[in-house]
């Protein structure tokens, strides 16, 4: 009976789609096979001045396929041009895709950097497995886009008020309408130079609205992976936010209105807590946020700095208004890799704005987070954190 229970059990193990995903690491796409087809017409380089977010691309992508009948091919990178995907293809219908936010820098020193890239890879490997696409070696797929970096080096902006947003993206591209694990899929990278995210600049305070009956994500649901299923969504309450005077939104969840995120960016408050000390609070990664590389970035900074208490756990909305209320406030702040820190100036909530104050001066913390992390990925301060590409 127990050797009749362990071969069933083998059987079940084989069906579940992402409970066991070593199960589907086979093999992987080798960094040492990738193929390097060079752009003979390169771009102009736009003027890191004029840069928007997201709108100009390099001269070259990284593409990797797989396939289940024959596993990963190599990975290539070539001149940048469209994908030519069957109608079909189960990310177009089933959202069977995900993809990841990195950067790279130029440094003081010419060197270009990336920051703490591993911990998108681990990030992107979990939200492959959850999405049923193929696991991959991601020191491998690290490797590949490396040398995408070096090889569109030049795009990577000669200035210390832009960086190169990289894109990995992953995306099922079975040529089926049947809603299951895709038997085709497809790693892609992109690479673009890009400015500050919010138009109004890299600093500059956002004003929230919050509203519950808008929910992001939820309890057993995907809101820790990096689904595009995740964001198309709230583009609709984001114009919402907009109509109503505001510049973002600070995500609310359930009964007791939790704080989850804010627009795209996890979220800080650093307040004088009720038994009188200083605190830094961020929600706590139960499945209903994202686990940002910024987010842990500024926490292993603060837990270093050691001057006071660091906190992930739940907040409501009725705990912030009190404390706004007491005068007990001192910041809030979005932190992500877009944007990397963003103070929050106003908050409108049942059609009543509460004011939140705001340090613009280097006094602040999230000035300071803000100056320590980019110290860090444009080579002013030494750290294992950015590794150099080249």
């Amino acid at each position: 009976m127990a050797a009749l229970r362990t071969a069933l059990h083998g059987r079940l193990l084989q069906t579940l789609p992402f409970s066991v995903g070593s199960l589907r690491l086979a093999s992987s796409f080798k960094a040492s096979d990738l193929v390097i087809e060079r752009s003979t017409e390169n771009k102009p380089k736009p003027d890191p001045s004029s840069l928007l977010f997201g709108k100009q691309f390099s001269d070259h992508m990284l593409t990797v396929c797989w396939s289940e009948k024959s596993g990963w091919e190599a990975p290539h990178i070539k001149p940048f041009q469209n994908l030519s995907l069957h109608p079909a293809s189960s990310a177009l219908h089933y959202s069977i895709e995900l993809f990841e936010g990195m950067k790279a820098f130029r440094g003081v020193d010419n060197h270009v950097r990336l920051f703490r890239p591993m911990l998108n890879m681990e990030r992107m490997h979990r939200s492959a497995d959850r999405s049923c696409l193929p696991l991959f070696d991601k020191s491998e797929l690290l490797q590949c886009i490396r040398k995408l970096v070096e090889v569109d080096q030049e795009w990577v902006p000669y200035s210390q008020d832009a960086s190169l947003y990289i894109r990995p993206t992953f995306i099922g591209t079975e040529p089926s309408l049947g809603v299951a694990r895709p038997g085709k899929a497809l790693i892609f990278v992109i690479v673009s130079p890009v400015g500050p995210y919010f138009s109004t600049g890299s600093f500059s305070p956002v004003s929230l609205l919050a509203d519950p009956a808008f929910v992001r994500s939820w309890q057993g649901g995907v809101g820790a992976y990096k689904m595009g299923g995740n964001y198309g969504p709230t583009i609709a309450v984001q114009n919402e936010a907009v109509k109503r005077g505001c510049q973002q939104v600070l995500w609310l969840y359930g009964k007791e209105e939790e704080i989850t995120e804010v627009g795209t960016m996890n979220l800080f408050i650093y307040w004088t807590n009720e038994d009188g000390e200083k605190e830094l609070v961020t929600p706590p990664l139960d499945g209903i946020i994202l686990p940002g590389v910024t987010r842990q970035s500024l926490l292993d900074l603060a837990r270093d700095w050691g001057e006071f208490r660091v906190t992930e756990r739940t907040m409501t909305m009725s705990e912030l208004l009190s404390a706004l209320g007491a005068g007990r406030v001192l910041e809030v702040f979005g932190a992500g890799t877009a944007c990397v820190v963003c103070p929050v100036g106003s908050l409108l909530y049942q059609e009543e704005t509460f004011q939140i104050p705001t340090v613009q001066n280097d006094g602040g913390l999230a000035r300071r987070f803000h100056t320590e992390l980019t110290d860090i990925q444009y080579g002013r301060k030494a750290s294992d954190w950015a590794p150099m590409v080249v």
